[in-house]
């Protein structure tokens, strides 16, 4: 119970920010709204069992839901509740949150609810819950809480959390490796389709409707991004660990899951043969440079490698928001709008979209709680 208390659960904010995505995938791409023609609200609830069969869609439904099913699970394990109520509510919670996004599909044009998908969902729920039952009876999810209490200081539970999240964020493509946060582009787009029409706000239409012409980055830009990239979890992780030797593993593990994380990227948009392409002549040499400086800055206090992170990630996403769409991260975009990654497209594009300003807030929160 003294742990419990020193430290908060990162799986509570886990699991809220995949139900969300999850959501947001299940609705994708939210346009179109409507009655279902002809339907009454009874008619609505009854699912229907389609009687195509995709084993992918199928294994997307379950795997999916694993996740969600053991995130559940170990949250509410962590606020005191028993083992088997654990179980029930992360399975009904999970079950309970697939009927409502399959009930809502039947008034999205092109989206088909399905008591298949619904019933994968549950399943995949189970298997995730059963998986985390099994963890805790091995006794592995005790031991993360004694290798937590040993590493990390208090209050770290939201930027294990985001730590969590960043592999993530780079399966979605960027227009640079291990560039997040351009959502430039999307707002803009959104922005001129709330002003079209609308008389007094003509002159930021115009503004707005054009866009400017970005000139690509330099090479050495492009390197400062794969060093601000791959520097920034490392110092948000540096947060909440004490200085010394237990930061260098943590720099290591990021390096692993950047080069990971883009390779397995690039390989589902584009096949296994080109699964290295993003690795060009300067990637490798940023990287490392990027990890021996996050060696380096090892030693420094918490307070200043929080003030550090803040610069890393707002110069990150100056820089990001400089570079252009070109042809490769449009073509590697498309692969994920339009290709049969478009279930999972919500899931890393708003991770990707939102992880630094996430991680600049967690951490301007840290330092208010320290002033």
């Amino acid at each position: 119970m003294a742990a419990a208390s020193r430290h908060r659960s990162s799986a509570s904010p886990l699991a809220l920010v995949y139900a969300a995505l999850v959501l947001y995938a299940s609705l994708f791409p939210f346009t179109g709204w409507r009655w279902p023609p002809g339907q009454g609200v009874s008619a609505l609830l009854l699912l229907p069992w389609p009687p195509w069969r995709d084993p992918f869609d199928l294994w997307a439904n379950l795997l999916g839901y694993l996740p969600l099913g053991l995130l559940l699970t170990v949250a509410v394990r962590r606020s005191g509740w028993g083992l088997l109520p654990a179980l029930l509510l992360a399975v009904l919670g999970s079950g309970s949150m697939s009927f409502v996004s399959e009930v809502a599909q039947n008034f999205l044009p092109g989206r088909h609810p399905s008591l298949k998908d619904l019933a994968m969902n549950t399943l995949g729920a189970l298997v995730g819950a059963l998986l985390a039952a099994g963890l805790q009876m091995l006794g592995l999810i005790d031991r993360w809480h004694g290798l937590r209490e040993r590493w990390f200081v208090g209050q770290s539970a939201g930027a294990l959390a985001l730590l969590a999240l960043w592999p993530l964020a780079l399966l979605f493509p960027a227009p640079v490796p291990l560039g997040l946060g351009q959502v430039g582009d999307r707002l803009r787009e959104l922005l001129v389709d709330l002003l079209e029409g609308v008389p007094w706000a003509q002159a930021a239409y115009d503004l707005l409707a054009e866009p400017s012409v970005v000139e690509p980055l330099r090479p050495l830009s492009e390197a400062l991004v794969l060093v601000l990239g791959l520097l920034s979890p490392c110092l948000l992780a540096y947060t909440v660990v004490e200085p010394g030797w237990r930061r260098l593993p943590l720099a290591g593990g990021a390096l692993f899951a950047a080069l990971a994380a883009m390779t397995m990227s690039t390989l589902l948009n584009f096949g296994p043969e080109h699964a290295t392409a993003w690795l060009t002549p300067m990637t490798l040499p940023a990287l490392g440079g990027a990890t021996l400086l996050a060696a380096l800055l090892a030693p420094l206090s918490r307070r200043v490698t929080t003030g550090l992170a803040l610069v890393c990630l707002t110069a990150l996403v100056a820089l990001v928001a400089q570079a252009p769409a070109d042809p490769y991260f449009a073509e590697n975009l498309q692969a994920w709008e339009l290709g049969r990654w478009a279930r999972f497209f919500g899931l890393a594009q708003w991770i990707g979209w939102l992880w630094p300003y996430a991680a600049m807030a967690w951490l301007l929160s840290r330092l208010g709680a320290k002033a």
